[in-house]
């Protein structure tokens, strides 16, 4: 975790000033929503994920999260081989394995919490580290070599005391997830290869 980036808590995204569409997006959606439940006296529940990945993923295509490109990239790549990276490799997230974050859709959803909702794993690493772990999965070594390219804020750290507070706690550590999900998009990329 990058100690200069404050951790934000689910009141933080207000008032609303993402740097792009995409956050501009996820925060409209998230009001148009709350406008419905306020009319039609429905209860809301907001989850705001956390970068999820795993198996049966998007993995290809431009919009797939790093976990899954990362797994793209080096199955396609030789043992010894170099992989592009963008920006520095310095930029640091977290991820949540796709289990963690079903089982705390589930547990808001039974829950009384009521708008917004953080999920997900307080497992903080670099995009070098991510390639690592990657490579690692795959029992390869990867060279990386760094290039221009979109990067985003250099860190995003978010607080989850809301979903901790109704017991939810992350169950896979992202080197337990990635070697569940590096395997299946290898076959992917085999598949594709192979013309099946």
């Amino acid at each position: 975790m990058r100690f200069d980036e404050p951790e934000l808590s689910e009141a933080d995204a207000y008032p609303a000033l993402p740097d792009n569409e995409y956050g501009w997006e996820k925060l409209y959606t998230e009001r148009m929503a709350m406008a419905y439940g306020r009319r039609f006296g429905m209860t809301i529940r907001l989850a705001r994920f956390q970068n999820c990945y795993g198996p049966e993923g998007t993995w290809e295509g431009g919009r797939e999260k790093a976990p899954a490109a990362m797994c793209r990239k080096i199955a396609e790549t030789p043992d010894g081989g170099t992989i592009e990276v963008w920006g520095d490799g310095t930029a640091m997230r977290a991820y949540t394995f796709i289990d963690d974050m079903i089982d705390g859709i589930r547990l808001l959803m039974d829950s009384d919490l009521e708008d917004g909702t953080n999920i997900g794993r307080r497992e903080y690493v670099s995009v070098d580290e991510l390639v690592k772990t990657v490579a690692d999965a795959a029992g390869k070594t990867i060279r990386i070599k760094h290039v221009e390219g979109p990067v985003g804020v250099a860190a995003r750290n978010f607080r989850t005391d809301k979903i901790r507070a109704i017991g939810w706690e992350s169950r896979f550590s992202l080197r337990e997830g990635i070697s569940r999900t590096y395997p299946w998009i290898a076959a992917q990329v085999a598949a594709r290869n192979s013309g099946g």
